[in-house]
């Protein structure tokens, strides 16, 4: 048996209709798993269940706003019991932290957090309820592991992201089902774009960061990939980072005489 292999498993992915999601909704499909893609934009969704169903693999999309109570239902209902949750689904805003209103507070923690705690109750009760096991992985930030300016609702809720996968995988270790979290670095999306072309971002990146390139939603799928297959039956309640050695190393400009 290749441990590695999703197939015969089904995938449901929060948050795929673009970027990491899509990366991983397609990694995750290519692994073999019956993939569910979910998220706002059922269009773009169906666009991209149509391109992997091309390539002989199966793929669904669903709509789903991961902030709102009612989707979250209706997507729960139109679902089968899945083997695999991956939430991707979240939004970020930079300010000053005295700048943020109560409304984007809201905003961004019923997004980031709230909705992935009900979505993941939902899913995870029928799971349980199959007793067959299964694997939960969040997506992360750096921020689930360290401070960056300018963010700090978002900050709020990818450090909690972080804890909830350690309680969950204590909690759900007895139904033989992992919880992970991956803590994506710097990662180019059409999120961030605009602020990683200047090149005072760019310099800076490469004289702190052992890797010196952006990383891409490329680099992440592999790891979530992995998470999901039995390869990772005995990796649970990790909080993993893909961020080209910033969270753990430092560069500088010294050189030793030759």
């Amino acid at each position: 048996m290749n441990p590695f292999s999703l197939t015969g498993k089904t995938a449901l992915i929060a948050g795929a209709s673009r970027g990491i999601g899509q990366a991983i909704a397609e990694g995750v499909a290519r692994a073999g798993a019956h993939t569910i893609l979910a998220a706002r934009s059922l269009p773009a969704l169906a666009d991209i269940a149509r391109s992997l169903r091309a390539e002989g693999l199966q793929a669904d999309a669903v709509e789903l706003d991961i902030a709102s109570r009612d989707s979250r239902e209706k997507a729960l209902e139109a679902i089968p019991d899945v083997d695999i949750l991956i939430n991707v689904a979240g939004i970020n805003l930079r300010k000053r932290f005295t700048d943020y209103t109560p409304e984007e507070y809201d905003r961004i923690l019923n997004t980031n957090l709230h909705g992935i705690f009900e979505f993941t109750q939902g899913v995870g009760k029928r799971m349980i309820a199959r007793g067959q096991g299964g694997k939960v992985v969040n997506i992360g930030s750096l921020t689930s592991i360290l401070g960056l300016p300018y963010l700090t609702v978002y900050t709020i809720t990818k450090s909690a992201l972080a804890g909830f996968s350690r309680a969950l995988a204590a909690e759900w270790g007895q139904y033989d089902i992992q919880v992970n979290c991956i803590a994506p670095g710097f990662i180019l999306t059409d999120l961030n774009r605009e602020m990683w072309q200047k090149p005072e971002m760019q310099n800076w990146l490469a004289s702190v960061q052992p890797n010196q390139r952006m990383g891409s939603a490329e680099d992440i799928a592999p790891l979530a990939v992995y998470l999901s297959s039995p390869g990772a039956n005995y990796v649970t309640g990790q909080v993993i980072a893909v961020d080209g050695g910033f969270s753990t190393c430092s560069v500088w400009p010294f050189q030793p005489a030759s």
